[in-house]
Order: structure tokens, then sequence, then C-alpha cells
């Protein structure tokens, strides 16, 4: 059983159609990078899987269940762009509060060693680097013990050295035998975590296959060339 699917979801709003019966499934232990240009319907599909929006036709399981039931609840995290928290709140604190929503959370100390914040977990939210924010984020999505990470563009805005750090501890959680769902625009992200990679344009996955496979099917050596010769040929095979 996959970790996460949708099969032949479609989702409308209004006139647009966002998802055009797309198969998508997340295996244990693996990071599926979803790629896609703005508007193509990355978001409307993590929603579906989060349990935040429904599909109109198909269906969605996260460990076997409905996305937004409290066992899928229970065993997944999210790391998403859009995220805040209190800056007077120390992180710790913020730790050990969205530890005592799951039922058998890590260990404090874990969860900080975890995403790297050894250091500076007495410091105020507020007070922190935006890297060191980021971790915290990222220690609020792994603290519950999660089996699956949603990451949302989870370095946007980071330095090189915060970028990189934040790839060793999402390594290191995959490592652990988790599995991850990762958005991002960022092709050398994706080419440096995924062990898949599920490009979706115009609501419809066009290719989903490793890294080098992309890579290699398209004659091109770096992954955002392939991925930008993808969705050209996609938008040629729409007009035609």
């Amino acid at each position: 059983m996959p970790v996460a699917e949708l099969r032949r979801v479609t989702k409308r709003y209004g006139a647009i159609e966002a998802l055009r019966g797309i198969d998508l499934r997340i295996d244990r232990g693996e990071l599926l990078a979803l790629l896609g240009p703005n508007g193509a319907g990355k978001t409307t599909a993590v929603r579906i899987l989060l349990g935040l929006a429904k599909a109109d036709s198909g269906t969605a399981a996260v460990f076997g269940c409905p996305p937004a039931s409290q066992e899928a609840k229970l065993r997944r995290g999210a790391l998403l762009q859009v995220a805040k928290v209190p800056e007077t709140l120390r992180v710790r604190e913020h730790i050990e509060l969205f530890s005592s929503y799951y039922p058998k959370p890590l260990a404090l100390s874990e969860t900080i060693r975890a995403a790297g914040l050894g250091g500076v977990e007495n410091r105020l939210f507020g007070d922190l680097s935006g890297g060191q924010k980021q971790r915290v984020l990222f220690a609020l999505a792994i603290c519950g013990n999660p089996d699956l990470l949603f990451l949302d563009e989870p370095t946007v805005g980071l330095d090189v050295a915060a970028r990189r750090a934040l790839w060793g501890h999402i390594r290191a959680f995959v490592g652990r035998g988790g599995s991850v769902l990762l958005t991002t625009h960022h092709m050398e992200e994706a080419d440096a975590l995924a062990n898949r990679v599920a490009v979706i344009n115009q609501g419809r996955i066009i290719a989903e296959w490793t890294p080098a496979d992309i890579k290699a099917r398209t004659a091109q050596t770096g992954l955002e060339d392939a991925f930008l010769e993808l969705v050209k040929e996609d938008a040629m095979e729409e007009v035609a």
C-alpha cells in the first residue's frame, strides 16, 4: 500500500479544471518531487492530500485513510510556504506545544537534534535568523514523529549554506524510513533530493521518472532544462 495516493482525481474551480484525472503515489521511504509551472495544479494536489480540499471525482488516501481523518493527520507533518508562529515564544516552547498534539511525539532533544537547532532552543523565535526560523518550522513538521512529510518550497528565501543544511535534515528523515512530497521551484533541490520526479502541467501528470531518467529521455544535462523541455512539448501537443 502506498503511503499516499491520488487516483483519477479531478478538481474544478468554476470553469478552471485544476486537476484532470491525475494519478499520483508516494511510497514508503522515498522523496517524490512534484514539479510544475505556476497554476499547473501542484497546490491543489497537495491540498487534497492534506484534507484541505475535496476532489470532485476520483479518490485520495493517506495511509489508506481519508486525508482529513484523524488517523491521517496524526501520521503526517507539513511545512508549508505560508506559515507563521508567534515570535514571542521560545524555540523549545513551540516544539513542546506542537508535540502535545500527538500521541507519540519525538523527544524534545531528538527533535532539536534532527532539525539542527542545538544551541538556539531557548531563544525567542523572533530573534532567529531566516535559516533558523525555517529549521524551527521543519522541527514543528517532524516533532509529532510522522511517517509522511509535505514540504512546500521548504528552502525559499534561504542562503546556500542554510539551504544545504536543511537538505541534510530532509535526507536524514527519509533515511529513517520517512516519506516526503516536495514541491519546489528549485530544480537543483529536486535533483539533489528526489528519488522520483512527477511533472504536472495544466492539471495533468506529463512525466514521472527518476531525475536521471528525465534528463536522459529529454537529452538534457540539467533537470531545469529537462523540465522546460517537457512543459514545452506538452504545450505544443495541447495546441495540436
